[in-house]
């Protein structure tokens, strides 16, 4: 089976761009055999082959990505990795209480993993940090949003902390938002850093990685899943796919992903006393179609990132046109939130794929004879991503767990209306909801 298409990536995944030159893992360039195929090497990817090699310790995992590792999706998003429910097509991110609840475990399993792959393979502690993250309110509707959600969490049992307009400011520098709501649970990662030091410590004789191999063809012949990239083929008896919305270029789940990009600028360093407030801290809109925020700060300076604007692409490519029209809303969310910074140059902007189901459930499972899918993360590639690849080398070992159990329970993706319905619905969908967003935008 040709794959057909690939996901664009404009711009630079900025979080890896920032980062040291780092030695190349190397393309793909004879033929080989292996235990395991794992194809994308994100958050998924390399979760699965963690687990692949706690589980099946003696095997052979092959690892492959179409781009340098950190520069695809997992180096374009804002790093929040969340515990909490954050459903992106709700009001308030919230849903049914037993249903979060479960959200919740599963959330908090993903973030355990990910804590002990820092741990044992010794990454860095600057990419991944708990620190928690806040819900900033700048309308009254905001407020509103931050207040349900607080009481859906109490509902939930879980620790809330509402701060007032001068306690935000004393965080983020910024008169702009009147309230805010911080959650403890929320872990902040530098993701590029992630990625690549997670891929770095687990390549080994056992464990390889190669990068700029993008795989053109799968099929199954002879007991063994043949996958072919431009030069060289990797032949597997089983392959976990962890390539999210990418999947449908497989030819798997059709109709039934939604493809939607998101955006972020950042900002060049500047010195960190330009700005009062704290030097690092994370904060998503009130409401989520608002303007996720943050500030990192190290010995070079401190940098701003804001991340707006959705929109949808079901041929996952974006127009040029479009790419303008969103870096001018983010200079004015820039302009807006830090007037004192005005003048300061945005050193990098980029979008970054995400992949929803209309049921927001992921896409996983086994999908063909020893083919696995560890795809569809929600709009929380870092967090759902982590989680789906760990499942994934579970199911495909035969290993049981109740977590796994759980996942198996879970619907498929729902299928899409028909066209134009879909893409008509969805872009206006997008656009009533960055509207009623206001301020929060």
């Amino acid at each position: 089976m040709k794959v057909t298409g690939f996901p664009s990536n404009p711009g630079p995944a900025a979080w890896d761009a920032i980062l040291p030159t780092r030695a190349r893992f190397g393309a793909l360039e004879a033929e080989e055999t292996s235990d395991w195929l794992v194809i994308g090497a994100g958050f998924a990817g390399l979760a699965a082959a963690r687990r692949l090699s706690q589980l099946a310790p003696g095997d052979k995992v092959t690892v492959l990505d179409a781009l340098r590792v950190g520069e695809g999706p997992a180096g374009r998003n804002t790093g929040f990795m969340i515990d909490l429910p954050h459903d992106l097509a709700s009001s308030d991110y919230g849903g049914d209480v037993s249903a979060d609840k479960s959200i919740i475990a599963r959330n908090r399993a993903a973030i355990a993993f990910a804590q002990d792959m820092v741990d044992v393979l010794g990454v860095p502690r600057e990419a991944f940090q708990k620190v928690g993250k806040i819900n900033g309110a700048a309308s009254a509707k905001g407020i509103q949003h931050n207040a349900e959600y607080a009481a859906h969490l109490t509902q939930l049992g879980e620790p809330s902390e509402g701060l007032d307009a001068r306690q935000m400011q004393d965080i983020t520098g910024s008169t702009y938002y009147n309230g805010g709501l911080f959650t403890p649970g929320t872990v902040m990662l530098q993701p590029a850093l992630f990625v690549r030091s997670v891929a770095h410590k687990l390549r080994s004789n056992r464990v390889r990685i190669y990068e700029q191999s993008k795989v053109v063809g799968l099929e199954r012949a002879n007991g063994l899943w043949h996958a072919r990239c431009e030069r060289g083929v990797v032949k597997a008896p089983k392959v976990i796919l962890a390539v999210n919305g990418h999947a449908q270029s497989f030819g798997h789940f059709k109709r039934r992903l939604v493809h939607v990009y998101t955006y972020g600028s950042m900002s060049k360093a500047f010195p960190t006393e330009r700005l009062t407030g704290k030097e690092n801290w994370g904060l998503t809109p009130a409401d989520p179609l608002g303007s996720t925020v943050r500030r990192i700060s190290d010995a070079r300076g401190s940098r701003v990132i804001v991340r707006n604007r959705f929109t949808y692409e079901p041929n996952m490519t974006v127009n040029p046109a479009k790419l303008d029209r969103v870096w001018r809303t983010h200079d004015a969310s820039f302009k807006v939130r830090f007037p004192e910074l005005d003048g300061l140059e945005v050193e990098h902007r980029w979008g970054g794929h995400l992949c929803l189901s209309l049921n927001n459930v992921p896409a996983f499972g086994e999908i063909d004879e020893g083919l696995f899918s560890a795809c569809c993360q929600n709009g929380l590639g870092t967090v759902q991503g982590t989680l789906g690849g760990m499942m994934a080398a579970e199911l495909a070992t035969g290993h049981h767990s109740d977590m796994l159990a759980q996942m198996q329970t879970l619907d498929t993706p729902k299928r899409l209306p028909p066209e134009p319905i879909a893409t008509f619905g969805a872009r206006v969908r997008l656009m009533w909801g960055e509207r009623q967003a206001g301020v929060e935008l």
